[in-house]
Order: C-alpha cells, then sequence, then structure tokens
C-alpha cells in the first residue's frame, strides 16, 4: 500500500485567489493512499520545502504530489527536496493547478473542484510511478562554437581559459562576424576594431582553440557529453600554412569588379581577396565564381607572384571530423534586405541604404574612408532621414517583432553624422523610443538636444526619386501634420532576422527554432541559454535580436554552461526514457522513422528495435506510434494513463 503526501500551495494569489485551496487539502485527505495532507502560502520556498521532506521522514512517504504551478518551473525543486529526505525524486509529481486552473477559470467552486479532480489524477499517477536511477554518461570534454562573431568568440574565450579545447567555426573567411563591420559602438562611441580586434587575435592565438574559419558543419550524430561532428573545410586555393599574408597576390590580381560582401556591396574586391585589414586569419581565399583561372583556365597571376606557393588551384573541400561533449550556437543574425521594402522603392534609388552600408560608410577602413557620401553621385548629404523600424514591428507586411538595437544604432548614426557633416540636419522617423539599457536614454537625449537631431514621431509611407532628391512622405502624428522631406540620403533601420538557414541548420542540429527561423531556449527565464535539446546551448542573435553587452553576457553564460556541464566526472540524464518489450516488438520500425532525436534503432539481429537512452528525451513521439504496444515510456505506462482517465471522470460531490 502506498503512502502519499499532497501539498498544495496557495503561489500568494495567483492559485489562492480563485481556488479554494483549504477545500482542496480537505477533500484529497480522504482520498486513497493519500497519507498527508496540507497547504502553505509558497510551497517552493525554503520553509514550504521543510513542510515537504519533514512529512516524507515522520510519515515514511512513498510519493509526494506537489500541487502548484508547471512542473517546468518546479519539478526539479520538488525532486531535489524528496531525494534530500531519502525519497526516490522519480515518486515525486506536480499537480498544476495555477496554469491549468487558476488563471484560466474566474467561477470559484468550479475552479475549485476541478483543482480536485487534477490533484487526484497526480496521486493515481504517482502511485503507478517506479523509483528510477539516473543515467549516467562518459563526456567528451571538448566543446564545438558554430559562428565566429562576437558571442562565439566570447564564448570560446571562456571555455578555453577554462581549461577546456574549442573547435570554432565560421563559414566567411575571417572571424569578427557583423562587429568587425561597425564604426563605433553605443552608448560609448567606442571604435569596434579597437574591442574587437584583440579578442580576434587571442582567439587565433589561443592553445586550447582550434579555428576553422570558411568552414560549415555538415552533419551532427550522438547525444549530449559525446558529439560526432562532420565540419566541411571550403577550399579556399590558399595554402594557408605557406602564406605569409603579404597581400601581393590580392594587390595583382586583374579581376577586379566584384561586389564586396563585407562592404555591402558599397565597394568591389578582387577574385582573391582578405575580407578587411583586420581579418582572422589575415589570409586570402579565392572567389571561384569571380577567379579568371577557374572560369577560363587563363591567368594565374596570383600564383605567379606568390614567392611562398601558396597558391594551389587544385585544393579541394576538406571533411574534418571531431568528437565534442557540447556545441554553442552563436550564428548571429542578417538584415531584411532593402530590395525587400516596396515603399522604400525596392532598392531601386541608390541613396536608399541600410543600416550597416551607413556603418561601412562611417568607418575609416570603409568605401568612403570615413567620409559620409551618397553613393549615387558622392556628394556630401546635407540632409539624412534615418527610418527606424524598417520592417519591424509590422505584422501586416513584415515581421511583428521589435529589432530591438534600431533605436540605438539610429540615435548613433545620427550623432556621428553630425560630427563629420557639421552643417548638415538629420532626421529620424521613429514608432517609439526604446532605449532600455545603461545609460541608454541619456544617449538618446543627448542627440536629440545637443546635436539638434529632428525627432518625427510616425511612419513613412512613401519614398520616390526627384531629380537628385529623395522624397520622403510620412506623418508627424504628434503635431497631427503630414511630413514631406527632400532628402539626400536615407538610411533604413531594417529588421534584424534570422540567418536565411538557420531552418537547415536546425534539423542538422535536431533543435528547435521559432516561426521567424531563432532557434528557441528551452525557457525564457529559468533557461535562457539552453535548447530543448541536451548539450546545445545559445548565445547572441541566434537566439533573438541583441546588442552587443547583451550578447557578450549571455556568450559568457552559455560558456558556464559549458563549464559546468565538463566539470563533473560523467554526466547525468533523465531516465523518463521509452522502452522496448522485446516480445510484442514486430519489427515495423515505425518508431524509428517516428523519433525526432535519432535514439531509436533497428536490431537486425534480433529484429526488433531498441532505444538509445541517452538520446531519449521522453517526448512519447514513439510510443504514439508503435501500433503493438511494445514501446512504453518509463513512469507513462498505459494503465497509470487509464487509472488518470478514469479518475478524472469521476463524478465529485465536493
Amino acid at each position: 500500500m502506498e503512502k502519499i503526501g499532497v501539498f498544495v500551495c496557495h503561489c500568494g494569489l495567483n492559485i489562492a485567489g480563485t481556488v479554494d485551496v483549504k477545500k482542496v487539502v480537505s477533500a484529497i485527505s480522504t482520498y486513497r493512499d493519500v497519507a498527508h495532507a496540507e497547504e502553505y502560502k509558497y510551497m517552493c520556498s525554503d520553509p514550504g520545502q521543510n513542510l515537504v521532506i519533514k512529512a516524507i521522514k515522520e510519515k515514511g512517504l512513498s510519493g509526494v504530489v506537489v500541487a502548484a504551478c508547471s512542473p517546468t518551473l518546479h519539478e526539479a525543486t520538488f525532486r531535489k527536496a524528496a531525494e534530500r529526505a531519502g525519497l526516490n525524486p522519480y515518486k515525486v509529481e506536480i499537480a498544476n493547478i495555477r496554469e491549468q486552473c487558476s488563471w484560466v477559470h474566474d467561477d470559484k467552486a468550479l475552479a475549485t473542484a476541478k483543482a480536485i479532480k487534477i490533484v487526484r489524477t497526480m496521486v493515481e499517477k504517482v502511485r503507478g510511478d517506479s523509483p528510477l536511477e539516473t543515467i549516467k554518461v562518459d563526456v567528451t570534454k571538448k566543446a564545438l562554437v558554430i559562428g565566429g562573431g562576437i558571442s562565439g568568440i566570447q564564448a570560446a574565450l571562456d571555455i578555453a581559459n577554462s581549461g577546456y579545447p574549442v573547435i570554432l567555426v565560421e563559414r566567411q573567411p575571417s572571424i569578427g562576424g557583423h562587429m568587425a563591420q561597425l564604426s563605433e559602438t553605443f552608448p560609448t562611441l567606442d571604435c569596434s576594431q579597437c574591442i574587437l580586434t584583440p579578442k580576434m587575435v587571442d582567439v587565433s592565438k589561443h592553445p586550447n582553440i582550434t579555428l576553422h574559419t570558411y568552414s560549415e558543419v555538415e552533419e551532427v550524430s550522438g547525444y549530449v557529453g559525446n558529439f560526432k561532428v562532420r565540419i566541411k573545410k571550403k577550399a579556399a586555393y590558399v595554402d594557408r600554412e605557406k602564406c605569409t599574408g603579404c597581400g601581393l597576390c590580392s594587390e595583382k590580381c586583374p579581376s577586379k569588379n566584384n561586389s564586396s560582401e563585407f562592404e555591402r556591396g558599397m565597394a568591389s574586391r578582387k577574385a582573391i581577396y582578405t575580407p578587411f585589414p583586420q581579418a582572422v586569419p589575415n589570409k586570402p581565399v579565392i572567389d571561384r565564381e569571380s577567379c579568371t583561372y577557374f572560369q577560363t583556365g587563363k591567368c594565374g597571376v596570383c600564383a605567379k607572384v606568390c614567392t611562398v606557393g601558396a597558391i594551389d588551384y587544385e585544393q579541394q573541400d576538406e571533411i574534418i571530423e571531431e568528437q565534442v561533449g557540447s556545441i554553442v550556437i552563436a550564428t548571429g543574425y542578417e538584415v531584411h534586405p532593402v530590395n525587400k521594402f516596396a515603399e522604400y522603392g525596392y532598392g531601386t534609388i541608390p541613396d536608399v541604404i541600410d543600416g550597416l552600408q551607413f556603418e561601412r560608410m562611417l568607418s575609416a577602413s570603409g568605401p568612403t574612408e570615413g567620409e559620409v557620401k551618397r553613393p549615387s553621385d558622392g556628394k556630401t548629404p546635407q540632409e539624412v532621414v534615418f527610418i527606424q523600424c524598417a520592417g519591424s514591428r509590422d505584422p501586416e507586411k513584415y515581421f511583428p517583432y521589435c529589432s530591438k538595437i534600431c533605436c540605438m544604432y539610429t540615435a548613433k548614426h545620427a550623432k556621428l553624422y553630425k560630427h563629420k557633416v557639421h552643417g548638415g540636419q538629420p532626421y529620424v522617423f521613429y514608432i517609439d523610443i526604446r532605449a532600455g539599457g545603461k545609460k541608454y536614454e541619456e544617449f538618446v537625449q543627448q542627440a536629440m538636444e545637443e546635436e539638434k537631431v529632428v525627432y518625427l514621431r510616425g511612419k513613412v509611407s512613401r519614398i520616390y526619386r526627384d531629380g537628385d532628391k529623395v522624397m520622403v512622405c510620412g506623418e508627424d502624428t504628434l503635431l497631427g501634420k503630414k511630413v514631406e522631406i527632400a532628402a539626400d540620403l536615407v538610411v533604413l533601420a531594417s529588421a534584424i532576422t534570422a540567418q536565411s538557414d538557420s531552418r537547415e541548420l536546425a534539423q542538422k542540429l535536431k533543435v528547435a527554432v521559432d516561426e521567424f527561423g531563432f532557434f528557441s531556449e528551452a525557457h525564457p527565464k529559468l533557461r535562457p541559454v539552453e535548447s530543448n535539446t541536451g548539450g546545445f546551448f545559445l548565445a547572441g542573435a541566434a537566439q533573438a535580436p541583441k546588442d552587443i553587452p547583451e550578447a557578450v553576457a549571455q556568450a559568457s553564460a552559455t560558456a558556464a554552461k559549458v563549464t559546468a556541464l565538463f566539470s563533473g566526472k560523467y554526466l547525468e540524464h533523465e531516465p523518463i526514457v521509452a522502452t522496448v518489450v522485446e516480445d510484442l516488438c514486430s519489427g515495423c520500425r515505425i518508431c524509428v522513422s517516428a523519433c525526432p532525436y535519432g535514439a531509436r534503432e533497428y536490431d537486425k539481429e534480433k529484429k526488433v528495435a531498441k532505444v538509445n537512452e541517452v538520446l531519449c528525451e521522453g517526448c512519447g513521439a514513439c510510443v504514439s506510434a508503435c501500433a503493438s504496444g511494445a514501446t512504453q515510456q518509463n513512469n507513462f505506462s498505459d494503465q497509470q494513463y487509464y487509472e488518470m482517465i478514469f479518475t478524472a471522470l469521476e463524478e465529485s460531490n465536493v
């Protein structure tokens, strides 16, 4: 006979405001196998947990039900408390009477009756639970970081500084990400390269970091602590061991008119090139599509002038295989293209540019060497219009979310423009100013008051060209007037979006993304840097739009999670996994295809399915798919479900 204890939480007024907690305790105290029932205002608090521990010890409880909030919040809390009292933690269940009861009802009597039924069903559940032991797994104490922007760099350095080896994979020829494209950073106006370059060099010199640029992750298999990774190192046609980075090959290359990706199309580059002067590694790559030798078989100038024989036209893509224990996803972001905005000319107006293009214009190493010039004719613009929320906060046409950094970098752009063009006039069209950060509000106020930036609250409805002017039509909603500005240059604060191939990468990694392609965290408050799939962690704008301080902070938090993972002798995995009754298994393999985590395999010798317990996340997809009933899940048996359903359908006399 079971001896089950039930503990009902008031959760302040979150539960007690709608549910009669005392009545729930009274009703459940007489329910079969319930040996103890009590209430407390905050059960998750230290005194509340002590009540659970005391009851387990004094009354010899064999199972515990805590009627409180969602198990995603406090299941682990109460399992640990039970374990401290000597009870197997998997004999603890949470009855969710907050999200599934008190928060969705107004009628106290009905909510109370429902809460009693929910608690009773969980008593049935815990009665059928078996004591389980966690699954112990050896761990490979090496990390993979995907993405070499500022968050990937920070995560890699923090993990490496903790003494663990790191593999950093970046698909561009250099690390640095979008931060390398910036001129200055808000709110201090520090030089972006001055902050970033030392960290880039640290990565390249760190003894615990192996850097693979111009590379991509091709395949990931395995499970937390033991991932097998295949990395494709793309052919650069340059032997980087021999190359000294002298730059002579690029200087002599006759193929000049290739659009520079780093300069956002505002300048050209050679067919053999280094993306920017501070690139790490500072070694060139050959763009096969632009190279005369690869297109016609002629030329070969770079090979002729290279004094160390580093040019290798026969170089092939290389596959590198690594074993790692954890993976950090730090793939960064993209900006919504200018040519996608119908109201702003579909990219046909040369003097309508995005924020990153303006950053390159402001940069001393950019295409205009730091001078603000119109792309159309090279003249200095005297009136510049900045348009915020271009594609953001626009659910009807583009994206419903806020891109978070646009208010601040637009204020930065306006200030820097005034520093360079003293007689110029910047205008900012905005919906709201969102300056939530240390010294951020003061920064925006300085732009308005000291730099005399004109802020116009309203949206721009249309942009068109009139002679050498760009006509901007909008509305000032504070004054209730239409506004038309004959601008020389328009800068769009385009929406921050997920990488275009983030969904493809997510499929390779078997992790989740949201509806916009950003990688999904396990819990927005309690597990913000973890993925739902064990061993995967998130850093920077791969998860959502972020500014540099937040991206760096999240990267360090991710690194802390990785080092914690590596700190023990082995990993512990939840034992609530699927099992197979071999005598019932027909070998149909439906469960193998149904498993989203690759945890099911077919045993050819026994001709039955089997479960890789470490890969299994207990989602239950295989249990639902199994036609013969051979697949069950620990502590989620069919019999438990039947008892819970029968209990829920019983007439209640309360």
